[in-house]
């Protein structure tokens, strides 16, 4: 392998150290909020809120550009999106069948397979030399048609263990999620040269953002969670490893080149954990976020050890300027 360009050198160092970075952070949150619960006692009440700050964050990066892809090759992205969310949500129920997980963890394991890509699968894609424009489109789309998809797989896969209220969590998603997009994207467009400014600060109001929800839902389930920690670790593992073959099987069986195939494979195993672990805590419980909070990490860490240098020189696909300030 060639090295790289002193441009494109800089930006794959800033993508690792965003890979590398933001799951220390959330891990450390995580340990905090272990080891001092008392130090987050009714944070779980401002989740809902560190999540629309995340998601505003996003809107703020996003551009047209962005969904370009699904004009360009639309196929492409409906596959990606038809593979997210039938892998996931479908190996989150296999996952805790197979387990036996008990109510809380079960649901919390369905709810994360049914969220929508999380962003940092952007970041990984442009690592591993893959179809940097494809992930983006379907990371962005599956989160816009999240409303819609989310809470009827839940209530679908998680209602025999948990009750679920599909119409409260639409109500959730929309206020969470998509409104906080939809402002971020209109600020941006009506003060694109002052956003532009404070793009650098993204990446870190983000990270801060999820590392406190990570804290929260924690704390809030700490004695739980020392008897559980590794059964969930073990079903978040699973989960994620699966959802990172099967993505990448997908996108070969259906005749996608190698670069495409592993944006496909990031697409699906990578998930919007923030949001799974703010919609658990809001309609199941403390212990059934922990999924998500776990999954937080390890899907990062994850994204980033299947990164190889190609053994052919392949130039760098287009940097992921959304998602280097959205590592979620």
């Amino acid at each position: 392998m060639t090295p790289h360009s002193g441009a494109d050198g800089a930006r794959d160092r800033a993508a690792r150290r965003a890979v590398t970075l933001f799951p220390l952070l959330v891990l450390a949150a995580g340990a905090l909020g272990l080891a001092g619960p008392s130090l987050f006692a009714g944070w779980t009440g401002g989740v809902p809120y560190l999540l629309g700050c995340v998601m505003f964050c996003m809107g703020l990066t996003m551009t047209p550009l962005d969904f370009q892809g699904v004009v360009k090759r639309p196929w492409a992205v409906v596959l990606g999106l038809v593979a997210h969310y039938v892998i996931m949500p479908g190996l989150g129920w296999l996952v805790a069948h197979a387990l036996s997980l008990p109510p809380a963890l079960a649901a919390g394991v369905i709810l994360v397979g049914c969220a929508p890509s999380g962003t940092a699968s952007n970041v990984v894609t442009y690592l591993a030399r893959g179809d940097v424009a494809l992930s983006v489109s379907v990371a962005t789309v599956s989160t816009v048609l999240a409303p819609l998809i989310t809470p009827p797989l839940t209530l679908l896969l998680a209602g025999e263990y948990l009750p679920v209220d599909a119409g409260a969590m639409v109500g959730d998603i929309l206020k969470t999620v998509l409104l906080p997009v939809i402002a971020g994207v209109l600020v941006r467009l009506a003060a694109g040269r002052h956003v532009d400014r404070v793009l650098p600060a993204m990446p870190w109001l983000s990270s801060v953002a999820v590392a406190a929800i990570v804290a929260a839902v924690v704390s809030g389930s700490a004695d739980a969670i020392k008897s559980a920690a590794l059964t969930v670790i073990l079903a978040v593992v699973l989960h994620n490893g699966l959802g990172l073959a099967l993505g990448y099987g997908a996108g070969r069986l259906f005749g996608l080149g190698a670069p495409a195939s592993r944006a496909m494979s990031f697409e699906v195993g990578m998930q919007n954990s923030g949001l799974a672990a703010s919609l658990a805590t809001a309609h199941f419980s403390p212990m059934a976020a922990l999924p998500a909070a776990v999954f937080s990490v390890w899907h990062n860490v994850s994204g980033a050890r299947m990164n190889r240098e190609d053994s052919v020189v392949l130039p760098l696909p287009p940097f992921p300027t959304k998602a280097i300030f959205m590592f979620t």
